[in-house]
């Protein structure tokens, strides 16, 4: 069984040195592809962690990888990491996204499995969990030859099938891809809406009822969720609630 929660001291700090990102209000720095983050330590582990967003990086506590960096060092690669052996380090940084998307497919149509609505979707979901999962255990060659985008096209239908039959006695207003950034939308009746690839960043959803709301990758960067009722939301995950604001009026 894979696990899908990150386990960072099983990791080589591959988020702290695969990925670019710019100085803005999420990092303090600029720091391309590729290169360590000066805040890694010999050990792999982040030297500011407890201190992340008073020290400009709450960017980095909203990252999850869904568990890819440790499947990617401990698997993929045998335990082996790019400063002992240098010449791993191009496969393994470019084997962090790819990974991490699988992880997170297979995060998602488990999530889906355990939908009762969705029962008649199963045997089409276990066969698609099989498969990606299968596709997690490939060779470096294999995965960086993978074709994740017709991957993701074959298993998209059938999670959205499992949020509609799961929605369906809501009032699934539809905001997929909506730029809902900023907005009023305090006391909001959203049950069963779909906030597929919404932007809700820094939206007012103080007392929302959310329950049954699909959030497949809403972007809730400072999204007020103070007292809004999200039971039953549909493939919320972690770092989505890490990034709102909530307190514990907050129904999850």
């Amino acid at each position: 069984m894979l696990e899908l929660s990150a386990d960072c001291g099983r990791c080589a700090g591959l988020c702290c040195v695969a990925p670019a990102f710019a100085k803005s209000s999420d990092f303090a720095i600029n720091k391309p592809a590729g290169r360590a983050c000066p805040n890694l330590a010999d050990d792999f582990r982040c030297g500011i962690h407890e201190r992340l967003p008073e020290r400009g990086f709450p960017g980095c506590v909203v990252f999850d990888c869904f568990g890819a960096g440790q499947q990617i060092t401990q698997q993929t690669f045998g335990g082996r990491d790019w400063r002992s052996t240098p010449g791993i380090a191009g496969q393994m940084f470019a084997l962090l996204p790819i990974v991490r998307q699988l992880h997170e497919l297979i995060w998602y149509v488990t999530r889906a499995l355990e939908l009762p609505a969705a029962r008649r979707l199963q045997p089409k979901l276990q066969s698609a969990l099989d498969e990606t999962t299968a596709l997690v255990g490939g060779t470096p060659d294999e995965l960086l030859a993978l074709d994740l985008d017709l991957h993701r096209r074959k298993i998209n239908p059938l999670l959205q099938k499992a949020s509609e039959l799961a929605r369906a006695g809501g009032k699934r207003a539809d905001h997929r891809g909506a730029d809902l950034i900023g907005r009023r939308m305090k006391g909001a009746d959203l049950r069963g809406a779909s906030l597929r690839g919404a932007l809700l960043i820094g939206t007012d959803l103080r007392g929302a009822d959310l329950r049954t709301a699909d959030f497949t990758g809403a972007d809730l960067r400072g999204a007020d969720l103070r007292g809004a009722d999200l039971r039953g939301a549909l493939f919320l995950t972690e770092s989505q609630v890490k990034a709102a604001v909530t307190d514990d009026t907050t129904q999850l």
